[in-house]
């Protein structure tokens, strides 16, 4: 049912336009612009009934903040002081149409069905464009060494198999663009791609984040919410990490894979389900069988097909292209005028072994697009305390030769933190840790000084 907004500064017409709709709709109504707007900030609306005249509030003032927050929600304007002014200013203040007082319901019920209909193809049109712009995923695949045509070619076999597939791999290898290649060059690419973090979302949350759940099945439940697998029908859902899962959601993972059928949180009516599920993980799973920490039932289950992604230090002609790559990137999101990096550099890069993998070099390169003031990166604008050098004539190597490891961590953090402005996020990732890992090191830091640490 589509949630629908009203706000007008009469009571009397919130009511009526309430029990008019409520059989369709599921209505929320104020008076006060404040009171709605903490509302649509708070939960996702499909529609909003808008008085043009409220009070001490100008309805168009009101439109306009609606429409900067929240573009793509349709608004109808409504007005007792109907003019062809206020009509064109409505609709080139964002606004879907406009209805004059008194409201003719059936007029307004069709104009909703209309406005909600153009938002749903809007959205459908945006995503289909983004679908064509990545239909063939390996496109995103940065490299032409060996072991990446093997996996191109291994992407091409199997991307049309229903079956389930495996992806093995060191963090940093691009193991979900593997799966958005093998899912966008599939028969499933018109329908929806989705990616879960097994790891990053608590275990209380985990089964109505696969299921969904009904209004009311716990706290919080505020209202019915389809899960990853009843969104992804006909399409992709791809799970990283799912060596971190528990144990009892792969029992329930499992069923799900065998019998084709959902039972949302709270419910007692099962949904049948047309998935391509694609996992991940950088365990050994094996290992975590033998182990008694992963099942061996869904563990076969999931390893119908298996695909390795190579490590980057199996690949390292692809450095130069990727370098090239992420220059572009990062020089067109920074506005920077970098355009390559000195041959110093890439010989310097192809010297190391990259345990983060194309993460890692990408998290690098941003820092030195960052840092660079030239041209070309140059050895100076590149992390030094990333890599182990044997040059005693290196300055980078003679200043901090002698420091300790914390000493070394906490100079990186507090200059990285400095040239990004002190945006924590920015600098987590330009350090290749979490937010709340550089949160955790900078309590660590305030109450340890470095030289005790």
């Amino acid at each position: 049912m589509h949630k629908v907004l009203i706000l007008d500064d009469e009571k009397n017409i919130c009511v009526s336009l309430c029990y008019a709709l409520e059989d369709d709709y599921q209505i929320s109504w104020f008076q006060e612009p404040k009171e709605a707007m903490k509302l649509l900030q708070a939960q996702p609306m499909d529609l909003v009934l808008l008085d043009l005249k409220l009070g001490r509030y100008d309805g168009i003032q009101v439109l306009k903040e609606i429409k900067t927050r929240h573009p793509d929600l349709p608004v109808i304007i409504m007005t007792g002081y109907g003019s062809i002014e206020s009509s064109v200013d409505a609709v080139k203040a964002g606004a879907y149409h406009y209805v004059s007082k008194p409201i003719a319901m059936d007029d307004l019920k069709n104009l909703m069905s209309k406005a909600l209909e153009h938002a749903r193809l809007s959205k459908q049109v945006v995503e289909l464009n983004r679908r064509l712009a990545t239909q063939d995923g390996t496109k995103e695949m940065i490299g032409k060494s060996p072991a990446m045509e093997s996996l191109y070619k291994m992407i091409d076999k199997v991307k049309n198999i229903n079956s389930n597939v495996l992806i093995y791999g060191e963090s940093g290898t691009g193991k979900e663009m593997a799966a958005r290649a093998i899912h966008f060059g599939s028969d499933r690419r018109e329908q929806r791609f989705e990616a879960v973090n097994c790891s990053a979302i608590p275990l209380n949350l985990l089964e109505s984040e696969f299921f969904g759940h009904k209004k009311g099945a716990f706290t919080g439940a505020d209202s019915d919410r389809k899960g990853k697998f009843e969104l992804c029908h006909k399409g992709t859902l791809f799970l990283d990490e799912i060596g971190e899962m528990d144990l009892s959601i792969q029992a329930k993972l499992l069923r799900v894979l065998e019998d084709k059928v959902i039972t949302p949180v709270g419910s007692n009516q099962s949904i049948h389900v047309d998935v391509r599920l694609i996992a991940a993980t950088n365990r050994d799973l094996k290992k975590a069988v033998e182990a008694g920490q992963f099942r061996e039932d869904l563990y076969y289950r999931l390893n119908v097909i298996s695909i390795e992604m190579p490590p980057l230090r199996q690949r390292k002609e692809d450095i130069p292209l990727l370098v090239q790559y992420f220059i572009s990137k990062y020089s067109k999101l920074f506005s920077k005028q970098v355009t390559g990096a000195r041959h110093e550099v890439i010989r310097f890069l192809e010297s190391y072994d990259f345990p983060g993998n194309v993460r890692e070099l990408e998290n690098i390169i941003e820092r030195a697009v960052v840092f660079s003031e030239g041209l070309l990166i140059t050895m100076e604008d590149m992390p030094q305390l990333h890599f182990s050098r044997s040059s005693k004539d290196d300055p980078a190597a003679l200043r901090l030769a002698g420091k300790t490891l914390a000493e070394i961590e906490r100079e990186a953090i507090l200059d990285t933190l400095k040239v990004t402005g002190q945006n924590r996020k920015r600098a987590a990732g330009l350090l290749g840790i979490t937010e709340r890992t550089l949160r955790n090191k900078l309590d660590f830091y305030a109450q340890f000084p470095v030289d005790q640490a």
